[in-house]
């Protein structure tokens, strides 16, 4: 099979040079990212596939299901490949009624590792993004000195291999800076949601990698006259165009975009190898929210 994840090059994340386009396995689990699969086994086949397809990094963490995420990676790939760097996060737990429900103390955050490490069976996790969770779950300003601290012992330990930060501000960053060393940001970033544009170019001077969540739009899929325009004049879908808008935007950057279809990953995957000429780059550029819509 080729590889096509391979095509839009490498950046390097936790002493690894891995494939720009890789994967989320957010939409692995059931609806609103809770419970089981509808289909167990087409799980199974779209994580195989993402790794045949040359996809040598994986996003993921134990509390998309709760558990489902991992366990699946577990059963479709499990001994891993010498290649793949699987990312968790921890910061959060679900409830029974599917509640995002903050979880941000030093004892949650060691729950938490040891959660992931458990269902995805390894001694020690690749990398771990401390996921803010604010009191409206966006990006909220205030300390992560304690989290952060938290997540470093558990690197000292030999738990953790390196530490990102996900959903957090410029200020947070720098803090978490002077604590330990961040190898990758994972924040909200789109074509229709450009606020972190001067973050992304910081990390990218500091050669530390950008991850956007939300590529695509999240549960809500970005949608455009442009953006449609553009995919037509390039036979592409504008899904792909978005995506490798994002790829053209800076080197650091590093795509996940998750699917539980082998259709779409495949069309995502196509993707990373979708140049956008300067014509049409410019008028996605010059594209603002309020020409977007969402379905």
């Amino acid at each position: 099979m080729s590889k096509l994840a391979s095509a839009a090059g490498t950046f390097p994340l936790a002493g690894r040079h891995v494939n720009r386009i890789g994967y989320g396995a957010m939409q692995l689990a059931g609806p609103r990212v809770f419970g089981p699969p509808k289909d167990r086994d087409a799980a199974i086949a779209v994580l195989r596939e993402a790794v045949a397809s040359g996809v040598n990094h994986i996003d993921t963490s134990d509390f998309y299901g709760p558990h489902v995420t991992n366990e699946l990676i577990r059963e479709a790939l499990y001994p891993y490949p010498d290649d793949l760097l699987i990312v968790t996060k921890v910061g959060a737990v679900r409830d029974g009624d599917a509640a995002w429900l903050p979880a941000q103390e030093p004892q949650d955050i060691t729950r938490g590792v040891h959660d992931n490490l458990r269902n995805l069976a390894l001694e020690r996790l690749d990398v771990v993004n401390m996921r803010i969770v604010g009191p409206t779950h966006g990006l909220a300003e205030g300390s992560i000195a304690r989290q952060v601290e938290a997540l470093a012992e558990l690197q000292q330990k030999g738990l953790v291999g390196a530490i990102g930060l996900s959903n957090v501000t410029a200020t947070q960053v720098a803090e978490a800076q002077s604590i330990a060393n961040i190898v990758c940001v994972q924040n909200h970033y789109n074509l229709a949601h450009r606020d972190d544009d001067a973050l992304i170019d910081q990390l990218a001077s500091q050669g530390i990698a950008y991850v956007p969540f939300f590529p695509l739009g999240g549960f809500t899929p970005l949608q455009s006259s442009v953006l449609s325009d553009v995919a037509a004049a390039l036979h592409a879908t504008p899904m792909q165009v978005a995506l490798a808008w994002l790829l053209q935007r800076a080197t650091n950057i590093l795509l996940i975009p998750g699917t539980s279809s082998l259709a779409h990953l495949r069309e995502n995957l196509q993707s990373a190898s979708l140049r956008l000429p300067d014509n049409l780059l410019a008028e996605l550029d010059a594209m603002g929210q309020d020409e977007m819509q969402h379905a």
